[in-house]
């Protein structure tokens, strides 16, 4: 079974992933046409509740890597696989607020997440169960992604299809 269907037959994990990952499965259009400046495929695989996209690149299965774009106009690799996306959205929720990628930016967004989700730790911890997936701490996951986003992401650039601009880089070197 692959991860998306054991995600979809799993509801706990589905609705984790919903919120607070903000990586819901159902799939629309983004914002606007888009493609790769190397001319890899892209294929949708989720989307978020502000109009981002979750993207696999190239051909393949689910080891593929993973781009996120907003609908802002800013994009970055964020995992090799969604196995690792799937990680880093269980361990690090709130990645979007840590434009840096540091522990400090972590503990304040989490802070916030936990006056809101005070169950959220334990929800996180049965999602990962339900899908058999091992979690990172917040160092490794944060680390990881620096490591995604800032090295190999620089080989995935993404295009406004219609104008050839390129997206902005959603975390800071």
């Amino acid at each position: 079974m692959s991860l998306l269907d054991a995600i979809r037959a799993n509801p706990a994990a589905a609705d984790f992933l919903a919120w607070p990952g903000d990586f819901d499965l159902e799939h629309y259009p983004h914002v606007e046409e888009v493609e790769l400046a190397s001319g890899a495929a892209l294929e949708p695989v989720a989307k978020d509740g502000a109009g981002g996209t979750f993207f696999l690149c190239g051909e393949g299965g689910e080891e593929r890597p993973v781009l996120y774009a907003d609908s802002e106009g800013g994009a970055a690799l964020l995992a090799v696989g969604l196995p690792e996306l799937v990680r880093l959205l269980l361990t690090v929720p709130w990645w979007r607020d840590c434009p840096r990628l540091t522990a400090a930016e972590s503990a304040a967004a989490a802070e916030e997440y936990l006056e809101d989700e005070p169950g959220l730790y334990a929800d996180r911890d049965a999602a990962a169960a339900a899908l058999g997936l091992e979690l990172p701490s917040v160092e490794e996951a944060l680390a990881r992604l620096r490591e995604v986003a800032c090295g190999l992401g620089a080989s995935f650039v993404l295009l406004n299809a219609e104008e050839g601009t390129e997206y902005d880089p959603l975390f800071i070197a």
